[in-house]
């Protein structure tokens, strides 16, 4: 395990229980169960529908779902779908996946969109008690009036404009009767204040787009932070937990909450309750924690998407991609991403967590979790010169040599078998304890074996591999004892499956792609060894494998059989993993 790994939660226990996670939103957790603030912990794992979720969702869905269920309480699934020029059924349909493949089951699935109509009777409430109006600013003016860090900003020359006159300028933007970007509704809050989030925001505009559930029944369409907010207070989340970004947004988050006032506001909710919907409307409470940020990756959706469209990766499920769908089809597990959603912890401090962590965590889980299997991905034939041509026989391998609960298998032995090319050196490097011309070699599970003869085509390149077995080194045998520095794998030539073996990479060569300091972008480092497929061998019993089944191919590495490509007739494995962190000098 990589040394540089984040610490764990703190965690405390008591014997015979299990450890009780410490930070400080389950500290504040704790603190609104015991004050009787709350008699039930409501959260929400809130995603827009605008791409696919990354890693860094998997800690968000984690925390979300996992407070939920620490504390008895639930967690709905609300996708945030107010924008939809961005977004796309095929979205929605991934993340619900997505959400079940690491664990997790939500209360209740809802949509922004669900409630619409309370959020314009909110606008309109705002409107009536002076804390809107419709403002004919262009966005370009709307930036000039903001001002900035250092100078306050100036108001919208609409923005005293009379109850009545805006309430008609917002029903006939609502009737469609304005075009695209002519009017926002903006809340009316501070120009002058240091937060830039408070000045005077936008929480409505004209959109003319049809919205997936909602066809074209909205000419307008609501601001995130308002929409966030009211979505929290009408399904009475308690505890809305948000990545820092948020928390310059919080004072909007509760002005929004507080002056639209839903708890205490039956008749906005109507067009729910009206449809069997409870009325749960309450205060909910915003949480910001650090983001999952990792090195070697980007995870900017905007950047994600540029790299599918430009054909640089093969899709939101290519398993180079930082996508759940990507990492899920590089055979990466669940568990091991809730590990490491838990040896991240929760703080208020971002930081860049390396690569090698997350892979730490997979290869913690598969050592445990995958079954072995040999299997060869450069081949070189072997042929042992002492066996009969038709010489078969069977051998007893363990599945797993730490869990003797996962059985064994057979696997047919031959004279000629595949080896590695790298585990042979006509010349060998100083150091190299392989097969090398006279020398002898441990076969995994075999017997010893000696090299003879070298076998080379007219261009003088290795081809072939001549060598006899040792017939009293055989399992089991006194000379079997006889000490051997080096053991190999192989497969049987004549029962070997021909595979393709994907091996994959990190998709990029540096630790921080998103660094344009030195005039290049980030898809100027694409690791152009972030992919290498290979035409190998595999044992019978690894071509058998269901797709997503993961195995250690015994000395190379954890592999998966590819959900989409693999069959037991054309086998697929990608690389998850090599056996251990090839990366650690290059940083």
């Amino acid at each position: 395990m990589s040394s540089n790994r984040p610490p764990a939660a703190d965690e405390t226990a008591t014997p015979g229980a299990a450890p009780v996670r410490q930070d400080f939103i389950r500290q504040i957790v704790r603190d609104d169960l015991a004050s009787g603030k709350h008699t039930a912990v409501k959260t929400r794992f809130p995603p827009e529908p605008n791409g696919y979720l990354h890693i860094g969702h998997a800690k968000a869905i984690c925390l979300d779902f996992g407070i939920a269920a620490e504390f008895g309480g639930v967690c709905n699934l609300r996708l945030d779908d107010t924008n939809p020029v961005k977004e796309d059924p095929e979205y929605v349909a991934a993340i619900q996946d997505d959400v079940r493949w690491l664990g997790f089951e939500w209360h209740e699935l809802r949509h922004a969109s669900d409630y619409f109509e309370v959020f314009y009777r909110g606008a309109e409430k705002l409107i009536q008690q002076g804390d809107a109006f419709v403002c004919d600013l262009t966005a370009e003016q709307v930036r000039e009036y903001r001002g900035s860090l250092t100078e306050p900003g100036r108001e919208s020359p609409f923005r005293n404009r009379g109850v009545e006159k805006n309430l008609d300028l917002f029903r006939r933007m609502r009737a469609g009767e304005f075009a695209d970007g002519s009017r926002t509704l903006r809340a009316k809050i501070d120009m002058a204040s240091g937060n830039i989030n408070l000045r005077d925001p936008a929480i409505y505009r004209i959109k003319k787009v049809p919205h997936q559930n909602t066809g074209d029944a909205w000419p307008i369409y609501p601001m995130y932070d308002y929409a966030h907010s009211l979505s929290d207070a009408i399904e009475g989340i308690t505890h809305s937990l948000c990545t820092l970004e948020f928390e310059d947004h919080r004072p909007l988050y509760d002005w929004c909450v507080d002056k639209v006032d839903l708890a205490h506001s039956p008749e906005l909710l109507e067009p729910l309750t009206a449809n069997g919907l409870p009325f749960e409307a309450s205060k909910p409470r915003q949480i910001e924690f650090s983001r999952a940020n990792l090195n070697y990756t980007v995870m900017s959706k905007r950047k994600l998407m540029a790299l599918v469209q430009a054909g640089l990766v093969d899709g939101w499920d290519d398993p180079r991609m930082p996508t759940l769908q990507g990492i899920r089809r590089r055979g990466y597990t669940p568990a091991s991403l809730r590990l490491f959603a838990e040896r991240l912890g929760v703080s208020k401090q971002n930081s860049l967590i390396d690569f090698s962590v997350l892979e730490g965590c997979l290869r913690e889980d598969l050592d445990v979790a995958a079954p072995r299997r040999m299997a060869v991905v450069e081949p070189l034939k072997l042929v042992l010169t002492n066996l009969p041509d038709d010489h078969v026989e069977t051998l007893g391998f363990a599945n797993h040599p730490k869990d003797e609960a996962f059985g064994s298998r057979e696997v047919p032995f031959s004279n000629e078998l595949w080896i590695e090319r790298d585990d042979f050196a006509e010349v060998p490097p100083k150091g190299f304890k392989r097969l090398i011309p006279g020398g002898e070699v441990r076969l995994r599970g075999a017997g010893i074996v000696r090299c003879d003869e070298v076998v080379k085509d007219e261009a003088g390149n290795v081809v072939e591999l001549h060598g006899t077995l040792d017939p009293e080194s055989r399992p089991g045998m006194e000379g079997a004892n006889r000490k051997i520095k080096g053991t190999i794998h192989w497969v049987s030539a004549r029962h070997a499956v021909p595979a393709e073996i994907r091996l994959y990479d990190r998709l990029f060569s540096v630790a921080d792609p998103d660094d344009d300091s030195d005039g290049k972008t980030y898809q100027d480092h694409l690791n152009p060894e972030s992919r290498r497929t290979a035409r190998g061998y595999v044992e019978p019993s690894a071509a058998a494998a269901a797709p997503e089944q993961s195995f250690q191919f015994e000395r190379l590495g954890y592999f998966v059989a590819d959900r989409r490509d693999h069959a037991t007739d054309a086998p697929v494995f990608n690389r998850s993993v090599t056996l251990r962190d090839t990366w650690a000098g290059k940083i």
